[in-house]
């Protein structure tokens, strides 16, 4: 009996050791990650895997930058973007905690000067709308103006009372960047700490994340970080680093997977670290607690595995396999990234990649959840570049097609000179349209980096190439009425803004 008894404890021992080590991580993840760097022409990726309070993987693949030799370690930092989100809900849900605020205070309690569209609106507004995207806003509305953009925090802030809501307020989702930052200004003026020393007070130095910073200039200053790169036209470039710091509380995170395995042991363990309590469970629990749905799962990918989405605060919280799982993924021009954590399996997750145009940092998170709670095995890499490379290719038809009727160099309706001047947006302020010998460009008085290449194709339509790969390829058409131009019609890359601004001329 007693022998018998030993073989259980064995087959129990062996059985949960390999469960928490994970097969999928220790014998298939370099191969896979080898063929998933080259399917999706990533150069580098960082991943992390925490399980019951242990590291149980912190490391790099591929390289820092294009054609070179210089490796991805387990400290190299990337830009995360909107995984910062998270960040800036738990900073307010503790400063709760401490009854300081109340993240039902109205916005106007402690911004006296704060202003939406409608002065209705703007009366009822709280944190907690601040941070779970119910602002009426659609999503990314107000980006083309903010993102990399020389305007200070205040003055994004300042902002929103020129920015329409799309939606009723609270009816909707729609993901805000600057309802986030609104939100973490709001801590100086209770604490008197600026955000960035809060979170890095708070959060940061105790959770031992010594590589990682808010401000997302050390990605130029570290000898360890990674380059952004972009795909145009199936053409893979490195591009410069956005300026986020204005944005900071929705996106200037910068970290490494070393240091965010530590943020994930916390979230994971509920709130544990080293064996101590570093952040109250109640804290964390506010911040998983649904505040908005985002509908119901659509994907076939994921029928009967996911079904209801919500939001909470800085997190994207539902079920997958009957499980609680919390989430989130952050993009800047460069980089995608995601965190996750399973509360219930004690599992966190994150991949970062340094390109912005790739699913693997979400294929990748499926593939170790489903390896853990033992799903049958789906390549999730193979599965989602089936279904992104058809809009890649219809990407580069679209751009040939609009560039075969560039190339048949038709006239204008009026001359080019007509086309330029000063044009201005009440959000965004002025743009600038001036004629080249390259023929007419745009330039933007809140993204001096930027310009605008146009390049005609009929009547009083251009396509607008950008400078930036980043902000893609558009078209833009002009407003004409009795041979006199009166205003233009701007549009930049999906993933920066969904919304056409309208510019009227002024001189």
């Amino acid at each position: 009996m007693k022998k018998f008894t030993g073989v259980i404890a064995l087959f129990i021992f062996l059985f949960t050791n390999s469960y928490a080590q994970n097969r999928f991580i220790s014998d298939s993840l370099d191969i896979y990650m080898e063929n998933a760097l080259k399917l999706w022409n990533i150069p580098g990726a960082s991943v992390a895997v925490v399980k019951d309070g242990k590291i149980i993987l912190a490391k790099g693949f591929g390289v820092k930058v294009m054609n070179s030799n210089d490796g991805i370690d387990e400290n190299t930092l990337f830009m995360v973007a909107s995984n910062t989100k998270a960040f800036t809900g738990t900073a307010l849900s503790l400063l709760e905690y401490d009854k300081q605020i109340s993240l039902d205070d109205r916005v106007l309690k402690w911004m006296p000067d704060f202003k939406m569209y409608d002065d209705r609106v703007t009366e009822l507004v709280t944190i907690r709308d601040l941070l779970c995207h119910r602002l009426g806003l659609q999503t990314f509305q107000g980006d083309f103006i903010n993102w990399s953009s020389n305007l200070s925090r205040k003055e994004i802030i300042d902002n929103f009372r020129n920015l329409k809501p799309v939606f009723d307020f609270r009816s909707r989702y729609g993901y805000c960047n600057a309802g986030f930052l609104t939100a973490g200004e709001i801590i100086p003026v209770v604490t008197g700490m600026t955000w960035d020393d809060f979170v890095t007070q708070k959060i940061l130095i105790p959770l031992d994340m010594k590589r990682s910073s808010v401000d997302g200039n050390i990605m130029r200053s570290d000898k360890n970080t990674c380059k952004g790169h972009s795909i145009f036209l199936d053409t893979l470039k490195v591009v410069p680093y956005d300026a986020v710091n204005n944005l900071g509380p929705a996106a200037s995170l910068c970290t490494s997977a070393k240091d965010i395995a530590n943020w994930l042991i916390m979230l994971s363990d509920s709130g544990r670290y080293n064996g101590n309590k570093v952040m109250p469970y109640s804290v964390l629990a506010k911040t998983i607690n649904p505040n908005i749905t985002l509908g119901i799962n659509q994907s076939p990918v994921f029928k009967g595995i996911k079904h209801i989405r919500t939001y909470g605060l800085g997190w994207q919280v539902e079920d997958y396999s009957g499980r609680l799982m919390v989430s989130h993924t952050g993009g800047v021009n460069g980089f995608v990234t995601s965190t996750c954590f399973l509360p219930e399996e004690k599992i966190g997750i994150a991949v970062f990649t340094n390109t912005d145009a790739n699913y693997l940092y979400e294929a990748l998170k499926y593939q170790i959840i489903d390896s853990y709670l033992n799903l049958p095995y789906r390549n999730y890499s193979n599965l989602f570049y089936g279904m992104f490379e058809p809009g890649n290719k219809e990407e580069v038809v679209n751009y040939k097609e609009k560039m075969a009727v560039v190339m048949q160099n038709q006239k204008p309706e009026l001359s080019l000179d007509n086309y330029t001047g000063t044009f201005t947006n009440k959000a965004y302020g002025k743009i600038n349209i001036r004629l080249t010998d390259d023929g007419l460009k745009i330039d933007f008085s809140r993204h001096p980096f930027l310009t605008g290449n146009l390049h005609y194709t009929s009547g009083n339509s251009f396509y607008c190439i950008y400078s930036h790969p980043g902000w893609g390829a558009k078209m833009i058409d002009f407003k004409v009425s009795e041979g006199k131009v009166k205003s233009v019609t701007i549009k930049v890359n999906d993933n920066i803004d969904f919304m056409e601004y309208e510019f009227e001329k002024t001189d």
